[in-house]
């Protein structure tokens, strides 16, 4: 068999290259990338005889084409990076599935004769991405990269300009006494981020940048990461920086977290001047987003600013952005985002140019324990009262925000939304995590939005990848239920005894209850947690049996769920104590936690973010 490459675009080449192997590793056969007979594949433009579906932005959109019969046909689409996301689609229908980064989560069905495959599909969201968090290595972000399309994720995002806080918590070991670690350079975040680039650009995904450090690097101040500055600010640093309480410093000695003065001409013609400049030298990036500092009620009470809303500070901005751009003659697209103060629309500026825009709705403070397909009737906005705001738990009231917003801004629009951040903590079987991100996928075109970023750990697979496939199935197409995908998911993670492991996965979420968890657990739920050592005992034959799978995506599977077993045993220990109020058991218990977690990192590390799994649940447990 051959697979035929048309033209010499490097992702479609690449597309091919992958094609040719994973059909080879299917069916035993010898397939070919070259000219000859069998599956030709590039963009429909080189197909007179399909018909282009009615896309809207030829670089932003994807729409994919197959057609293939007896080992002949075509694999098309509308851009490149559709082109790949074509052939993973077409090897998908062939039963593969990826249900985590790396070789040993690929699942390739053995099969003698292929099926013919008819598929013509338009994803139904435009943006299906996540954004770098956590602690990563090189390594962790090449496999994440190499892994989203395979899902139908068609876009990457590396936050500040060279993510350098990302890189530096893993080859630090932050929170791993038991690995030595050391702090990486400026220059080495610079040099693994290129790499990634290289790889982001080869797969022709959307690659999104920068975000956080606009507030920090044009005025001198570094902005690589949350981190404390004791230093004395010089004076011609401090004119800039917001008012607050009579006091111009850092926000609790943070500079990222520090607003600036923004009713002071001269700093937003600094920060703009900078972004603009920034885009100039850096082509690659598709997508720019422009963040005020991430602090909140610490905006500037000056003369200058007092009256004015945060809202139409940043419209200010992006006005006198655009102006730079279009005069350079610049395409690159703007995100600007609604969050915490940002939330409270203007009340004056309105977005002029609304095409070079895309709107980030962040809801930090929601609940995980709804979604927005329950969200109901919508409340009224409460007063904007600077630097005195409550923000909104409920999902209402997040999009009650939203839709403030979309009054007046018509233009693109993407959730940039937190399930895999710190919430899946809560939820040690994956699976309510999993159901309420197939809910909210589903429900993203019904609030007037266009898809997804996902802010989350790159490890996000532990014990399962089940979240991570829902969220990418879903965003491509929003019809499927969660029954399928789990179904799906499970028999190519774990084989023969799927319907065991998804049994007991569905058991843990229920007797740890993450609702109760991202509360304060009561004591009611002692009795629920004290089962979960039994239901783990009772369960262990099961996972031992099937280690030795000779299939090496299900022996892995199982391998992480023997440890995930453990853990769960020492966290329900835990918050069991916790929920009954016995504070220096639950305190030991969560020590013991912690342990295994670092004893068994190098074991865990591809799917496991350890260093976030401790500082997330660290402060639940005090001596």
């Amino acid at each position: 068999m051959t697979i035929q490459p048309i033209g010499d675009n490097g992702t479609i080449r690449f597309a091919a290259e992958e094609l040719a192997k994973y059909l080879g590793r299917m069916t035993d056969a010898e397939v070919a990338v070259g000219a000859g007979d069998g599956i030709s594949i590039g963009l429909m433009s080189d197909f007179p005889q399909i018909t282009k579906p009615a896309i809207a932005d030829a670089h932003m959109d994807d729409a994919i084409y197959v057609d293939i019969a007896d080992g002949q046909g075509i694999i098309a689409g509308v851009n490149p990076r559709s082109v790949l996301l074509g052939a993973y689609r077409y090897l998908t229908e062939l039963g593969c599935r990826w249900v985590r980064p790396g070789a040993d989560g690929e699942f390739i069905p053995q099969i003698a004769d292929l099926p013919p495959v008819h598929l013509e599909e338009t994803p139904s969201y435009r943006h299906r991405g996540i954004c770098i968090e956590g602690a990563v290595s090189y390594e962790h972000v090449r496999d994440t990269i190499d892994w989203l399309p395979k899902v139908g994720f068609n876009g990457y995002f590396t936050q500040f300009r060279e993510a350098h806080e990302f890189f530096d918590r893993w080859y630090s070991h932050t929170n791993n006494p038991l690995i030595e670690g050391r702090h990486i350079t400026t220059d080495d975040a610079r040099e693994f981020l290129a790499q990634a680039v290289v790889e982001i650009k080869k797969r022709g995904l959307v690659y999104h940048g920068v975000g956080h450090g606009w507030t920090c690097e044009p005025f001198g101040i570094g902005g690589l990461g949350w981190r404390r500055v004791d230093d004395d600010i010089p004076d011609e640093t401090r004119q800039y920086l917001a008012e607050v309480n009579g006091k111009r410093e850092f926000w609790g000695g943070v500079p990222l977290n520090t607003n600036l003065c923004y009713g002071n001409p001269e700093v937003r013609r600094i920060i703009v001047q900078e972004i603009a400049d920034y885009s100039a030298k850096h082509p690659e990036i598709d997508v720019m987003h422009f963040w005020l500092a991430d602090g909140a009620n610490n905006h500037c009470e000056c003369e200058l600013c007092k009256d004015t809303r945060p809202a139409d500070f940043s419209v200010m901005m992006l006005n006198e952005l655009d102006d730079i751009l279009t005069a350079k003659r610049l395409e690159t697209r703007i995100v600007f985002l609604i969050y915490v103060d940002l939330l409270w629309p203007p009340e004056r500026e309105t977005i002029r140019n609304q095409e070079r825009f895309i709107l980030m709705f962040a809801p930090i403070t929601r609940s995980y324990s709804e979604s927005y397909k329950d969200i109901g009737d919508l409340p009224e906005l409460p007063p904007f009262v600077r630097n005195k705001l409550e923000f909104p738990r409920s999902v209402a009231m997040n999009v009650a925000f939203l839709k403030a917003w979309q009054k007046d801004f018509k233009g693109d629009t993407f959730d940039f939304d937190y399930h895999l951040t710190w919430d899946h903590y809560n939820d040690p079987g994956y699976t309510q995590v999993a159901e309420t991100l197939n809910k909210d996928m589903r429900a993203l075109k019904d609030i007037g939005i266009n898809g997804m970023v996902s802010c989350q750990m790159q490890r996000a697979f532990f014990p399962t990848g089940l979240p991570m496939m829902t969220m990418g199935w879903t965003l491509w197409n929003r019809n499927l239920s969660y029954e399928c995908i789990t179904s799906e998911y499970y028999r190519a993670a774990f084989g023969p005894d799927a319907n065991k492991a998804q049994a007991f996965l569905e058991t843990m979420t229920r007797l740890f209850d993450p609702a109760a968890l991202r509360v304060e657990p009561k004591p009611e739920s002692a009795e629920a947690l004290a089962n979960v050592r039994s239901v783990a005992d009772e369960f262990i034959p099961v996972i031992e049996r099937n280690l030795s799978a000779e299939n090496p995506c299900w022996a892995r599977s199982w391998f992480y769920l023997r440890h995930s077993v453990e853990i769960c045993r020492l966290l329900a220990d835990a918050y069991a104590a916790r929920a009954l109020g016995e504070k220096a058991r639950a305190h030991e218990a969560w020590e013991l936690t912690k342990q295994y977690v670092r004893e068994h990192e190098m074991e865990l590390h591809p799917v496991l973010d350890v260093m976030f799994f401790i500082s997330t649940q660290d402060g639940r447990f005090p001596a």
